[in-house]
């Protein structure tokens, strides 16, 4: 009886032997042959957000992920509801994915709220530190980081010299916008100009309070800022009619109403996200991921508006 115990208990020994080995070696698969599920979180539809969503999305499947096969998208919208980011990213942090990706400022810093135990990444997104979501772009100081869509804001602010005075158009709400508008008002100074600005806090406000702006400048510039880029098309309609040129921060801004600017392809920053994600997901540790920025800066010009108010392209300087 005792030599037919002992034997058993070799046996079950080496039966959990190979189940864990089996299990380690499933675990630690990795590459084309993981089994991934990414959360995303996306603040609105917006065209800079859509971009960057697409284009994450578009360079995980040329990095060997694809949706229905190893790897499966949990997207949420919160159409720019507080109440849903809070349920968003609650069910996010349930779902147990492999990574999950906030796009735009409020959407990451509610999704960090949720959850700290995810990896997680943002993007579209132009002070991280600010915004409380790392102490650190370099070394992220928790288990997030992502990249920024931050350009110099001297730069855009210089493309057109003849304006004496510049108007600042914001909605003061987003940490993004406070810190952008902060460096204009520096970049405005430095150039001896003067500044007006203006706040809106929904898209309702953009039309009157754009009319009321452009009565006491010469030019508008607006940062990247979600609620104008969603109400973009009525800024551009002010501007043609009341003849002043408006200078946004991004390249999907510009050719919504704007005259040109040093921006950035929201696409190639969603691709650059997802060379983030894939490291994550074979393995790399978020802290060891510094926040990146953009790669790509070009000059972006409206046509239709550079023609309006007599804008060469060519002359244009792309600092």
């Amino acid at each position: 009886m005792k030599k037919h115990t002992g034997l058993w208990l070799v046996f079950t020994v080496a039966l959990a032997l190979l189940v864990s080995a089996c299990g380690t070696k499933q675990s630690s698969a990795s590459g084309k042959d993981a089994k991934v599920k990414v959360g995303i979180l996306q603040l609105m539809d917006q065209s800079a957000l859509d971009q960057a969503r697409k284009g994450f999305i578009a360079e995980l499947k040329k990095e060997g992920y694809t949706q229905g096969k190893n790897l499966t998208i949990d997207y949420v919208n919160a159409q720019n509801d507080q109440a849903n980011l809070k349920s968003m990213s609650e069910k996010l942090a349930k779902d147990k994915n492999t990574v999950n990706v906030a796009i735009a400022t409020p959407a990451a810093q509610a999704l960090l709220q949720a959850d700290k135990d995810t990896p997680q990444l943002f993007t579209a997104i132009t002070d991280p530190v600010s915004a409380g979501l790392t102490t650190s772009m370099q070394k992220p100081s928790g288990n997030v980081s992502g990249t920024s869509d931050m350009v110099p804001v001297a730069g855009q602010i210089k493309l057109f010299p003849k304006a004496k005075k510049v108007g600042l158009l914001y909605n003061a709400a987003e940490p993004n916008s406070v810190y952008a508008i902060k460096l204009a008002k520096a970049a405005i100074k430095k150039l001896g100009l003067q500044s007006v600005a203006k706040t809106v806090a929904t898209t309702a406000d953009v039309q009157q309070t754009t009319t009321a702006l452009a009565s006491q400048v010469d030019a508008i510039y607006i940062p990247a800022d979600n609620v104008l880029t969603a109400a973009m098309a009525t800024v551009g309609k002010v501007s043609e009619e009341k003849k002043v040129p408006v200078i946004p921060a991004t390249g999907p801004m510009v050719k919504l109403g704007g005259v040109a600017t040093n921006g950035i392809d929201y696409t190639k920053l969603g691709a650059q996200t997802a060379q983030m994600a894939v490291k994550i997901i074979k393995g790399k540790k978020v802290t060891d991921l510094p926040v990146e920025t953009p790669k790509d800066v070009s000059l972006v010009v409206n046509d239709q508006f550079a023609k309006l108010f007599n804008v060469d392209p060519a002359k244009v300087v792309n600092k």
